[in-house]
């Protein structure tokens, strides 16, 4: 049987998606003034992960609010796309809204991303001084915050965020292992 290779992801429920909110784009979107209240970041950042999963890119999304709580910036992996190894969702997220900004320094900031960053995401978080980091799914691979590198935990390390992990864990892990499973197929 031929596959439409159409994503085969699991919904997401109301147990696992309390503090979460979608993009429609499928471009890196600054142009976000959603209500967090109405939109909850986690949400947009798994909405970008299977975008990008309906790209052919690894399904990582993620999502990079102000000190105001307005979302300043959405993005999905698009390194396959832009032919450009560095362009993970983080690292998307984090040139626009420091474009947005006008500054290389996100301080107050807070990113919202499906996968635990890995050490290149984990160092560039570090450098824009991120508030607080918000990820879903453990990476015991390619991790760089709780696994791996535990760049954060490095001597030369300048600043380390604040890091609340397995927010919506399971949908975010879901739809990797929908991933992986449909490219082996």
């Amino acid at each position: 049987m031929a596959s439409d290779h159409s994503p085969k992801m699991p919904p997401l429920n109301a147990d696992t998606t309390a503090g979460l909110g979608a993009s429609n784009s499928t471009d890196i979107n600054t142009d976000v003034n959603t209500d967090p209240d109405e939109r909850p970041p986690m949400r947009q950042a798994l909405d970008q992960a299977r975008l990008a999963f309906d790209r052919g890119e690894v399904p990582v999304g993620a999502v990079l609010v102000g000190p105001d709580g307005r979302v300043l910036s959405t993005a999905g992996n698009r390194t396959r796309e832009l032919n450009d190894p560095t362009a993970h969702a983080e690292m998307l997220v984090i040139r626009a809204a420091a474009r947005k900004l006008r500054s290389q320094r996100l301080t107050g900031c807070d990113l919202y991303v499906t996968l635990e960053p890995c050490p290149m995401c984990a160092a560039a978080i570090s450098f824009a001084r991120i508030r607080r980091l918000y990820y879903g799914a453990s990476d015991a691979k390619s991790g760089g915050v709780a696994q791996g590198a535990r760049i954060f935990n490095q001597a030369s390390c300048h600043h380390s965020p604040d890091i609340y992990d397995g927010l919506c864990r399971s949908e975010a892990a879901a739809l990797l292992s929908a991933f992986f499973v449909q490219r082996r197929n």
